[in-house]
């Protein structure tokens, strides 16, 4: 497995136990419609959070969540509203990114950007 492909694997690991320890509980991971998948989905209270995990190893080519292209976000938008089309009765529902930054592998830096987007394409952070 490539670097990239270990990094981001690791990254999602770190994402579930930082979630668990914030209170989520973990519904999906890796969840797949079609060709497209979302990293996470979880919840807390009474809001489903669809999150894209996004790790680097450091900062020299940008800030993790800056990599969430618009794109990303349609198919991640697609790929949440077939879940829900499937899993229905969620009164509130959240799109998230988890930007990881493993400089040294003890002391990840989380930043947790909750509610990002509203539809297809209108990202904002």
């Amino acid at each position: 497995m490539s670097y990239h492909n270990e990094l981001g694997k690791t990254g999602e690991l770190l994402a579930l136990k930082y979630l668990e320890e914030k209170g989520f509980t973990i519904i999906e991971h890796n969840w797949r419609h079609g060709r497209y998948e979302i990293d996470i989905i979880a919840s807390i209270k009474d809001t489903i959070h669809f999150i894209e995990v996004k790790t680097r190893s450091g900062k020299a080519f940008g800030l993790p969540e800056e990599s969430v292209s618009a794109d990303k976000v349609k198919r991640l938008s697609t790929a949440a509203n077939a879940y829900l089309q499937k899993n229905r009765g969620w009164k509130w529902v959240q799109h998230d990114i988890l930007s990881i930054t493993i400089v040294n592998a003890h002391d990840p830096e989380f930043y947790f950007i909750q509610d990002v987007w509203i539809g297809a394409g209108n990202v904002r952070i």
